[in-house]
């Protein structure tokens, strides 16, 4: 029997399997076409739904590109090259019209990526590119990277070309682009690519990843960390959401709003992750920030306790530090991977260097920076076990080399909030 969501009329709307992680809504309010909604369908609801469903226009995303092409009655060019669908719209006679705008999307992005760090839009030409993934975005990409002059390579878990064998046969590509879903929420961080890879590369000049949540996915991190630039896919989507909502609306939009709905959603969504001594003043500075910002608080310490029934002190005075640090990066894993969070961490958080991909991959991380002779260890067992200056002498060096900004903490909450609201622009 078919599920009667399948029939509930939508005007504009996204079709998946799982779309949690989606900013679309977000970026078609913007655009001007609402209500558009999330329709998550199982395999054997897609056609039912797009062929009866009573709908405006709509996106595909996961795992149903592909699946289009043969449900729909026509194919536009760029659909018919690629061989697969992101854009459906109704024809004047009623028919349903298959069309791609990812190729518009990564085109547009490709272009800018090329004009920032490569040297130019004809950067490519004659370079090569690895594709990692072969499904429907990754058609698109390769389209657009041999519109550009590269020549693409698509590496898959079989034949030849395989992400193993990446680093003896492509040691020559200029840039690699992650078309694959790995390393998207709510499994991140997380690269398709083995450990190790990036760096066999030798020739390597940028890494595109499709992925647009978390903003820095895994394989972007270890880019940043080679000092390789590295771009996320949120620009592609707006700009394949800005093609297919002029389609349905049937007028042209101003292309400017691509990139200032990228930036908006970016702002939007990016997490602050607060660090520095215990007692400098996060947790007073966080709860500030997040009213100022309309961002949801989290208090790790206060996390940690309600997720294990436990206090970090308790935990640390009973099982010692190492279990403490363990159990509080299994907590920030889940945390830091949510989105529009003031986050304020733990002051040892800076002790294992696994906590800082966890931090980066969705925060700015901002340093709260208090007078050592200020700080007060009432109530932190590590500060009165070690010493407020020995923690210093440790810690310190680790909170400047993490934060992307420092705040000298005035005594004023409120005022460092504000600060921190100005230098970021939020």
């Amino acid at each position: 029997m078919d599920s009667p969501r399948m029939h509930t009329p939508v005007a504009y709307g996204l079709l998946g399997r799982t779309l949690r992680h989606s900013w679309s809504p977000q970026i078609h309010d913007r655009l001007g076409t609402t209500p558009y909604e999330l329709v998550e369908l199982e395999p054997d609801e897609l056609a039912v739904f797009v062929r009866e469903g009573t709908w405006q226009g709509l996106n595909c995303t996961i795992p149903y590109k592909q699946d289009l092409v043969g449900i729909v009655d026509e194919l536009r060019p760029n659909a018919a090259r690629i061989g697969a669908v992101n854009t459906l719209l109704h024809g004047s006679d009623g028919r349903i019209i298959g069309d791609n705008t990812d190729l518009f999307g990564f085109a547009w992005m490709l272009g800018r990526f090329c004009e920032r760090h490569l040297g130019g839009r004809e950067a490519l030409r004659g370079s090569k590119a690895l594709v990692l993934g072969s499904g429907g975005a990754s058609k698109a990409v390769v389209a657009a990277l041999e519109d550009a002059g590269a020549t693409p390579v698509v590496i898959s878990r079989h034949g030849a070309d395989t992400y193993e064998t990446i680093a003896a046969r492509h040691a020559d590509a200029v840039l690699v682009v992650n078309t694959t879903p790995v390393g998207m929420y709510p499994n991140c961080p997380a690269s398709p690519l083995p450990e190790g890879t990036l760096e066999a590369l030798t020739s390597l000049q940028g890494v595109i990843d499709v992925v647009y949540n978390p903003e820095r996915t895994g394989i972007m991190l270890d880019a940043d960390r080679l000092g390789i630039p590295a771009e996320s896919g949120l620009v592609m989507l707006v700009g394949q959401a800005w093609l297919s909502s002029a389609m349905w609306q049937g007028r042209e939009l101003d292309e400017e709003l691509i990139g200032s709905i990228e930036r908006e959603i970016t702002l939007q969504c990016r997490n602050v992750a607060l660090i520095g001594m215990p007692g400098s003043g996060k947790t007073s500075a966080g709860r500030n920030l997040a009213e100022l910002t309309g961002r949801a608080f989290v208090d790790m310490d206060v996390d940690f306790s309600q997720r294990y029934g436990r206090t970090p002190a308790d935990v640390i005075k009973t099982q010692g530090e190492e279990t403490f640090r363990r159990m509080e990066t299994e907590a920030l894993t889940e945390v830091a991977k949510g989105s529009s969070l003031v986050i304020s961490c733990g002051g040892g958080v800076v002790t294992r260097p696994e906590n800082l991909p966890l931090l980066r991959q969705n925060s700015s991380v901002v340093m709260i920076d208090r007078k050592i002779e200020e700080l007060s260890s009432k109530g932190r067992p590590l500060s009165q076990q070690r010493g407020v200056a020995a923690l210093a002498r440790e810690r310190l060096p680790l909170y400047r080399a993490w934060a992307d900004l420092i705040v000298s903490c005035t005594g004023s909450a409120r005022g460092d909030a504000l600060e921190i609201v100005r230098r970021l622009g939020l």
